[in-house]
Protein backbone atom coordinates (compact mmCIF):
# COMPACT_ATOMS: atom_id res chain seq x y z
CA UNK A 1 0.00 0.00 0.00
CA UNK A 2 1.27 3.27 -0.41
CA UNK A 3 2.04 6.07 1.94
CA UNK A 4 0.57 9.22 2.07
CA UNK A 5 3.80 10.72 0.49
CA UNK A 6 3.45 8.30 -2.39
CA UNK A 7 -0.65 8.60 -3.06
CA UNK A 8 0.17 12.56 -3.50
CA UNK A 9 3.00 12.51 -5.72
CA UNK A 10 0.88 9.34 -7.83
CA UNK A 11 -2.13 11.81 -8.08
CA UNK A 12 -0.18 14.96 -8.91
CA UNK A 13 1.51 12.97 -11.35
CA UNK A 14 -1.72 12.00 -12.62
CA UNK A 15 -3.09 15.93 -12.79
CA UNK A 16 -0.29 16.66 -14.32
CA UNK A 17 -0.67 13.86 -17.87
CA UNK A 18 -4.25 15.69 -17.95
CA UNK A 19 -3.30 19.25 -18.11
CA UNK A 20 -1.11 17.51 -20.76
CA UNK A 21 -4.38 16.18 -22.55
CA UNK A 22 -3.80 12.05 -21.96
CA UNK A 23 -7.26 11.17 -22.03
CA UNK A 24 -7.09 7.49 -22.07
CA UNK A 25 -5.26 4.84 -19.93
CA UNK A 26 -2.61 2.82 -21.59
CA UNK A 27 -2.49 -0.54 -20.88
CA UNK A 28 0.79 -2.58 -20.05
CA UNK A 29 0.76 -4.64 -22.85
CA UNK A 30 -0.36 -3.73 -26.92
CA UNK A 31 -3.33 -4.24 -28.39
CA UNK A 32 -3.59 -6.10 -31.85
CA UNK A 33 -6.15 -3.81 -33.59
CA UNK A 34 -6.49 -6.14 -36.66
CA UNK A 35 -7.05 -9.13 -34.40
CA UNK A 36 -9.48 -7.05 -32.32
CA UNK A 37 -11.78 -6.06 -35.14
CA UNK A 38 -11.75 -9.75 -36.86
CA UNK A 39 -13.27 -11.00 -33.58
CA UNK A 40 -15.69 -8.27 -33.52
CA UNK A 41 -16.91 -9.38 -36.84
CA UNK A 42 -16.52 -13.03 -36.05
CA UNK A 43 -18.92 -12.08 -33.13
CA UNK A 44 -21.36 -10.06 -35.23
CA UNK A 45 -24.39 -12.05 -36.54
CA UNK A 46 -24.76 -12.97 -40.27
CA UNK A 47 -26.39 -10.39 -42.17
CA UNK A 48 -30.16 -11.52 -43.56
CA UNK A 49 -30.13 -12.89 -47.01
CA UNK A 50 -31.01 -10.89 -50.19
CA UNK A 51 -34.14 -10.69 -50.83
CA UNK A 52 -35.35 -13.21 -53.61
CA UNK A 53 -35.96 -11.57 -56.96
CA UNK A 54 -39.49 -11.30 -57.97
CA UNK A 55 -41.19 -12.04 -61.26
CA UNK A 56 -39.72 -9.81 -63.89
CA UNK A 57 -41.83 -6.73 -64.69
CA UNK A 58 -44.27 -6.82 -67.04
CA UNK A 59 -43.18 -5.53 -70.59
CA UNK A 60 -44.80 -2.50 -71.92
CA UNK A 61 -47.35 -3.10 -74.16
CA UNK A 62 -46.82 -2.45 -78.03
CA UNK A 63 -48.59 0.19 -78.75
CA UNK A 64 -47.02 0.82 -82.20
CA UNK A 65 -48.40 -2.70 -83.13
CA UNK A 66 -51.73 -1.97 -81.83
CA UNK A 67 -52.02 0.35 -84.27
CA UNK A 68 -51.20 -1.17 -87.08
CA UNK A 69 -52.94 -3.84 -86.02
CA UNK A 70 -56.10 -1.75 -85.74
CA UNK A 71 -55.30 -0.12 -88.95
CA UNK A 72 -55.02 -3.15 -91.38
CA UNK A 73 -58.80 -4.16 -89.79
CA UNK A 74 -60.16 -1.22 -91.18
CA UNK A 75 -61.59 -1.31 -94.50
CA UNK A 76 -63.02 1.84 -94.61
CA UNK A 77 -62.38 5.55 -93.92
CA UNK A 78 -65.75 5.16 -91.29
CA UNK A 79 -63.71 1.61 -89.78
CA UNK A 80 -60.48 4.04 -89.36
CA UNK A 81 -62.14 6.87 -87.88
CA UNK A 82 -64.09 4.09 -85.09
CA UNK A 83 -60.77 2.07 -84.75
CA UNK A 84 -58.62 5.25 -84.19
CA UNK A 85 -61.51 6.25 -81.64
CA UNK A 86 -61.06 2.97 -79.89
CA UNK A 87 -57.14 3.28 -79.62
CA UNK A 88 -56.08 3.71 -75.89
CA UNK A 89 -52.38 3.68 -76.61
CA UNK A 90 -52.20 7.57 -77.01
CA UNK A 91 -52.25 9.39 -73.90
CA UNK A 92 -52.97 12.44 -76.16
CA UNK A 93 -56.52 11.45 -76.50
CA UNK A 94 -57.11 11.70 -72.75
CA UNK A 95 -56.41 15.02 -72.70
CA UNK A 96 -58.01 15.97 -75.92
CA UNK A 97 -61.84 17.38 -76.61
CA UNK A 98 -62.34 15.53 -80.00
CA UNK A 99 -60.75 13.10 -82.64
CA UNK A 100 -59.89 14.86 -85.50
CA UNK A 101 -60.20 12.65 -87.94
CA UNK A 102 -60.46 14.66 -92.07
CA UNK A 103 -62.51 17.65 -93.79
CA UNK A 104 -62.89 17.78 -97.53
CA UNK A 105 -64.40 15.35 -100.21
CA UNK A 106 -62.32 11.82 -99.71
CA UNK A 107 -62.31 11.20 -103.27
CA UNK A 108 -60.31 14.42 -104.13
CA UNK A 109 -57.08 14.34 -106.26
CA UNK A 110 -55.04 16.44 -103.45
CA UNK A 111 -54.90 15.18 -100.33
CA UNK A 112 -53.16 17.48 -97.44
CA UNK A 113 -51.58 16.39 -94.43
CA UNK A 114 -51.32 18.44 -91.35
CA UNK A 115 -49.00 18.32 -87.99
CA UNK A 116 -51.59 18.17 -85.42
CA UNK A 117 -54.62 19.85 -84.00
CA UNK A 118 -54.77 23.46 -82.48
CA UNK A 119 -57.45 24.61 -80.09
CA UNK A 120 -60.19 25.88 -82.64
CA UNK A 121 -59.18 21.71 -84.41
CA UNK A 122 -60.03 20.20 -81.24
CA UNK A 123 -63.18 22.20 -80.69
CA UNK A 124 -64.57 21.95 -84.07
CA UNK A 125 -62.83 18.23 -84.53
CA UNK A 126 -62.13 19.41 -87.76
CA UNK A 127 -58.35 19.96 -88.70
CA UNK A 128 -57.22 23.83 -90.11
CA UNK A 129 -60.10 25.99 -88.69
CA UNK A 130 -58.43 28.18 -87.04
CA UNK A 131 -56.32 31.57 -88.77
CA UNK A 132 -53.79 28.69 -90.27
CA UNK A 133 -57.13 27.41 -91.87
CA UNK A 134 -58.16 30.32 -93.32
CA UNK A 135 -54.74 31.22 -94.73
CA UNK A 136 -55.17 27.34 -95.90
CA UNK A 137 -58.26 28.25 -97.84
CA UNK A 138 -56.97 31.19 -99.67
CA UNK A 139 -53.68 29.59 -100.71
CA UNK A 140 -55.44 26.46 -102.78
CA UNK A 141 -58.38 28.69 -103.94
CA UNK A 142 -55.92 30.85 -105.68
CA UNK A 143 -54.97 27.70 -107.67
CA UNK A 144 -59.02 26.50 -107.82
CA UNK A 145 -58.52 23.78 -105.34
CA UNK A 146 -61.05 23.84 -102.54
CA UNK A 147 -62.29 21.82 -99.66
CA UNK A 148 -66.31 22.26 -99.72
CA UNK A 149 -65.73 21.61 -103.40
CA UNK A 150 -64.44 18.27 -103.63
CA UNK A 151 -60.89 19.14 -104.93
CA UNK A 152 -59.08 18.65 -101.31
CA UNK A 153 -59.33 16.40 -98.91
CA UNK A 154 -57.44 17.34 -95.11
CA UNK A 155 -56.22 15.33 -92.68
CA UNK A 156 -53.22 15.46 -89.66
CA UNK A 157 -50.70 13.27 -88.67
CA UNK A 158 -52.18 13.37 -85.48
CA UNK A 159 -55.90 13.30 -84.50
CA UNK A 160 -55.55 14.46 -80.60
CA UNK A 161 -54.09 17.96 -79.58
CA UNK A 162 -51.02 18.03 -78.07
CA UNK A 163 -50.76 20.01 -74.38
CA UNK A 164 -50.22 23.73 -75.11
CA UNK A 165 -49.62 22.81 -78.45
CA UNK A 166 -46.17 21.69 -78.33
CA UNK A 167 -44.83 19.58 -81.07
CA UNK A 168 -45.41 16.16 -81.94
CA UNK A 169 -42.66 13.78 -80.01
CA UNK A 170 -40.90 11.11 -82.01
CA UNK A 171 -42.99 8.17 -80.42
CA UNK A 172 -46.52 9.89 -81.19
CA UNK A 173 -45.41 10.04 -84.57
CA UNK A 174 -44.40 6.70 -84.68
CA UNK A 175 -47.62 5.85 -82.65
CA UNK A 176 -49.95 7.37 -85.19
CA UNK A 177 -48.07 6.62 -88.02
CA UNK A 178 -49.87 3.54 -89.28
CA UNK A 179 -53.08 5.27 -88.93
CA UNK A 180 -52.01 7.97 -91.49
CA UNK A 181 -50.72 5.48 -93.87
CA UNK A 182 -54.29 3.41 -93.96
CA UNK A 183 -55.70 6.72 -93.83
CA UNK A 184 -54.26 7.63 -97.28
CA UNK A 185 -54.43 3.92 -98.86
CA UNK A 186 -58.46 4.00 -98.36
CA UNK A 187 -58.60 7.69 -99.27
CA UNK A 188 -56.18 6.97 -102.37
CA UNK A 189 -55.28 10.57 -103.78
CA UNK A 190 -53.44 11.11 -106.40
CA UNK A 191 -50.90 13.92 -104.63
CA UNK A 192 -50.04 14.24 -101.22
CA UNK A 193 -49.34 17.69 -99.77
CA UNK A 194 -47.44 17.60 -96.48
CA UNK A 195 -47.21 20.67 -94.56
CA UNK A 196 -44.54 20.99 -91.79
CA UNK A 197 -41.95 19.09 -90.13
CA UNK A 198 -44.21 16.58 -88.47
CA UNK A 199 -45.98 15.46 -91.67
CA UNK A 200 -42.81 15.07 -93.51
CA UNK A 201 -41.38 13.05 -90.34
CA UNK A 202 -44.38 10.86 -90.54
CA UNK A 203 -44.38 10.44 -94.57
CA UNK A 204 -40.70 10.93 -95.70
CA UNK A 205 -38.75 9.88 -92.56
CA UNK A 206 -37.00 13.75 -92.56
CA UNK A 207 -37.11 16.70 -90.92
CA UNK A 208 -35.97 20.12 -92.08
CA UNK A 209 -38.93 21.56 -93.89
CA UNK A 210 -37.43 24.98 -95.01
CA UNK A 211 -35.12 23.02 -97.04
CA UNK A 212 -37.14 20.41 -98.42
CA UNK A 213 -39.92 22.65 -99.59
CA UNK A 214 -41.05 23.06 -103.28
CA UNK A 215 -38.70 19.94 -104.19
CA UNK A 216 -41.23 17.09 -105.20
CA UNK A 217 -40.61 13.77 -103.10
CA UNK A 218 -42.26 10.04 -103.04
CA UNK A 219 -44.38 8.08 -100.53
CA UNK A 220 -46.68 5.12 -100.54
CA UNK A 221 -46.40 4.97 -104.38
CA UNK A 222 -47.50 9.14 -104.56
CA UNK A 223 -45.94 12.04 -105.61
CA UNK A 224 -45.38 14.47 -102.17
CA UNK A 225 -45.21 17.96 -102.03
CA UNK A 226 -43.29 19.35 -98.80
CA UNK A 227 -44.65 22.69 -98.12
CA UNK A 228 -44.51 25.33 -95.04
CA UNK A 229 -47.09 24.63 -92.53
CA UNK A 230 -49.74 28.24 -92.89
CA UNK A 231 -48.82 29.07 -88.95
CA UNK A 232 -45.25 29.55 -90.49
CA UNK A 233 -46.59 31.95 -93.01
CA UNK A 234 -48.78 33.64 -90.77
CA UNK A 235 -45.36 34.74 -88.56
CA UNK A 236 -42.96 34.77 -91.80
CA UNK A 237 -45.12 36.44 -94.07
CA UNK A 238 -41.73 36.78 -96.46
CA UNK A 239 -41.83 33.04 -97.00
CA UNK A 240 -45.61 33.57 -98.75
CA UNK A 241 -43.76 33.92 -102.06
CA UNK A 242 -41.98 30.64 -101.77
CA UNK A 243 -45.35 29.27 -100.92
CA UNK A 244 -47.07 30.70 -103.71
CA UNK A 245 -44.36 29.03 -106.25
CA UNK A 246 -45.04 25.45 -104.11
CA UNK A 247 -48.80 26.02 -104.96
CA UNK A 248 -47.76 26.75 -108.81
CA UNK A 249 -45.83 23.87 -108.93
CA UNK A 250 -49.33 21.64 -107.75
CA UNK A 251 -51.01 23.81 -109.94
CA UNK A 252 -48.99 22.27 -112.75
CA UNK A 253 -48.23 19.01 -111.74
CA UNK A 254 -52.53 18.21 -111.92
Amino acid sequence: MLDLDEYHAALAALDWQVELGADEAILDAPVNRYEAAAEARAAAPEPPAPPQPGPPPMVEQDHVADAEAAARAASSLDGLRAAMAAFEGCELKRGSRNLVFCDGDPGARVMIVGEAPGRNEDLEGKPFVGQAGQLLDRMFGAIGLSRHEGSLYITNVLPWRPPRNRDPSDEEIAMLRPFLHRHIELAAPDILVVMGNTSAMALLNRRGILRMRGTWAEALGRPVLPMTHPAYLLRNVAAKREAWADLLSLKARL
